[in-house]
């Protein structure tokens, strides 16, 4: 993902030392080491003081060893098996023709699996069942949905003759960007799992693209709103296409939530040329850094101009949601959850109380988000949630040094979110969420890449990819610079497993520092005891819990400490808290997105993004060829992986 660059000062400092205290005060805590009530003036205290939980159970695997940084390509853990089940190219829909690197098309890639997958869903499918409750409460294991987002397009890995970015610009042709635009997006297949083994099935009723020319609808308070209309939308309610998808989550009612990520690499313009009445752009396109040209699409396609559609950037950066079920449904754009550079989706429902989606904003300073939902959830009545997400009240996290946090509701005409700021009504404040937020003083944080909440004990969890530019510690980001990143833990009210995520208060602690344990001091790891010379990493980027409630990690930055990105995985309670285990490794040039595990466990599928990019890398030359062998003459393609148990059994014991 790409970072930010908007450097801040912050207001609360707190020292690294006093945060590594405590984080090396609970680890002895969990030991037995320390009375809980010595910690009562830390956020640790709070927590250690807490109601009794359920311990997660250990991991039962033998850990993969370390694997450095230029391996050419995937490993993991003794007793697994990793498989390539789908690869970029690859045929989804019928007619679709074999891959063929050299004489891409818009036509055959809109029918071929994406490029750059990244998030992952799957879905239960039952033989013989009518309805989506039918499939979703079969909890089936061995045949289901396989959602995946295509997250950005790189054409010097795409097509011959692009070595670098000059390359590209000189060589970009329509018929380029088309294929293009037709890679990024969403992929849906149906897959079976047979003999153990997992495969595509051909020619899927379910199977479908979704890309930058889809249809899709605006829902939520934005639709109909003057700053989403266009020429070619004269009413603000259709927008053509998604693209950066990057995280995501799947509803309980049968549906793929998508994250449209850095929306601003395929936007140009000088936003400083804006006229007047376009000034709310100007500042929206400033605060994405719209300006650079990354792509060029804008070249053949002017709606990607600011200075020519200046309406048409309001109408990315939101969450989007499929119904995987349904491949004739139209995608709906979910305005009420708000517009930033979106990583997850992550939905908390139980039966007659409100659904609330977790969000984070991946730009250096920037922050985390939830939604509640104003109706409530019905389990029994699938049916019932559709559009569930339309109407609701946004949140922005302030978190405190004392360790307890707010959640600060986004609603015009509270807290300064009036026209004299410059929002007059809730449609300005959820097409310009980063800014609301700034001006409730919400917390700015070290690029937040994944929430997710723990099946077991209900807590959150944030990991915090880092790599920022900090001046000054602050409430949940201890570290000034934070070069490696970190996990943090939120607890709503409420015990473990019956947690109150619709209320306004929060308790927060960190699970641990990501980084070498041994480096300096503001880039030093720090985990719970006993983690092996395998058992570190940097970057924490995507975060899933396997059913038994264990964390697995994803990272996008391990080379930075001479390590492949790979997946590491640790219980969150009991003796091995952040205990962090090595188990998959990608090859060079490659990071590791979008975990997740079928319902029983047994199965984990990870996408494989940009393998063999490299400095210097390019079509013809790429750094590794993954998944085909180096002297192959097929481009490195992004794939997804099946991994599975030798003989059966649960994915990590």
């Amino acid at each position: 993902s790409c970072m930010g660059d908007n450097p801040r000062v912050m207001t609360r400092p707190h020292r690294f030392s006093d945060i590594a205290d405590r984080f090396l005060t609970r680890r002895a805590l969990l030991q037995g080491g320390v009375a809980a009530a010595a910690l009562g003036f830390t956020p640790v205290g709070r927590i250690a003081g807490a109601p009794a939980r359920a311990e997660t159970p250990g991991l039962q695997f033998e850990e993969l060893g370390r694997i450095g940084k230029d391996e050419p390509t995937h490993h993991v853990a003794p007793g697994y098996r990793a498989e390539v089940l789908i690869s970029w190219g690859d045929p989804i829909l019928p007619g679709a023709p074999a891959f063929d690197p050299m004489a891409q098309t818009a036509e055959a890639q809109r029918k071929q699996f994406g490029f750059n997958c990244d998030f992952i869903g799957y879905l239960p499918l039952k033989d013989g069942a009518a309805t989506t409750a039918e499939h979703l409460a079969s909890g089936e294991s061995a045949h289901g949905l396989l959602c995946v987002n295509h997250e950005y397009s790189t054409p010097r890995y795409m097509f011959p003759g692009m070595k670098n970015s000059e390359a590209v610009a000189a060589n970009s042709t329509p018929e380029t960007i088309a294929v293009e635009k037709a890679s990024v997006g969403h992929t849906i297949i149906e897959i079976r799992k047979s003999g153990g083994a997992w495969s595509v099935v051909a020619d899927s009723p379910y199977a479908r693209r979704i890309h930058a020319e889809t249809d899709m609808d605006i829902a939520g308070p934005a639709r109909g709103h003057a700053r989403m209309k266009t020429d070619a939308d004269p009413d603000g309610v259709r927008v053509k296409g998604t693209f950066q998808n990057c995280a995501g989550g799947v509803t309980p009612w049968g549906t793929i939530l998508t994250a449209e990520e850095n929306i601003q690499n395929y936007f140009t313009g000088v936003a400083s040329k804006l006229p007047p009445e376009n000034a709310r752009e100007a500042a929206s396109a400033d605060s994405f850094s719209v300006g650079g040209r990354l792509w060029m699409w804008s070249t053949f396609d002017k709606r990607f101009d600011i200075n020519v559609t200046p309406h048409e950037f309001n109408r990315f950066g939101w969450i989007v949601e499929i119904d995987p079920y349904d491949a004739g449904s139209v995608p709906k754009k979910r305005t009420a959850l708000g517009r930033f550079r979106h990583e997850a989706a992550t939905i908390v429902a139980k039966d007659g109380k409100p659904v609330v989606a977790y969000m984070g904003d991946d730009q250096s300073f920037e922050h985390i988000y939830k939604f509640v939902s104003a109706r409530t959830y019905a389990a029994a009545d699938v049916a019932a949630n559709v559009d569930i997400l339309d109407d609701g009240t946004l949140y922005v996290a302030r978190f405190n040094d004392d360790g307890t946090g707010e959640w600060l509701p986004l609603v015009h005409g509270q807290g300064g979110l009036t026209a004299e700021n410059g929002f007059d009504d809730q449609g300005d404040v959820v097409i310009d969420a980063r800014r609301a937020a700034k001006v409730l003083g919400a917390t700015e944080t070290d690029r937040p890449e994944d929430l997710e909440t723990d099946p077991i004990t209900s807590r959150t969890y944030v990991a915090f990819t880092g790599g920022t530019d900090r001046k000054e510690a602050a409430p949940a980001a201890p570290r000034a610079p934070n070069r490696r990143g970190h996990i943090v833990e939120i607890l709503a009210p409420g015990s473990d497993g019956d947690r109150d995520h619709t209320a306004t208060d929060f308790q927060w602690d960190i699970l641990l520092l990501a980084g070498h344990p041994e480096a300096e001091t503001n880039a030093q790891g720090k985990y719970g005891p006993g983690i092996s010379d395998a058992g570190y990493f940097a970057q924490p980027d995507n975060l899933v819990f396997d059913p038994k409630g264990r964390l697995w990690i994803a990272t996008d930055g391990a080379d930075e400490i001479g390590l492949a990105d790979g997946l590491w995985a640790c219980a969150v309670t009991g003796p091995e808290r952040a205990v962090t285990r090595h188990f998959f490794s990608v090859p060079v040039g490659a990071e590791l997105t979008g975990p997740c595990f079928t319902p029983d466990g047994e199965t984990l599928f990870v996408s494989v993004q940009h393998p063999g990019q490299g400095d210097g890398g390019s079509f013809a030359e790429p750094v590794c060829r993954w998944p085909a062998a180096m002297d192959s003459a097929m481009p490195p393609r992004p794939s997804v992986v099946a991994i599975t148990r030798d003989g059966g059994g649960p994915v990590g014991g």
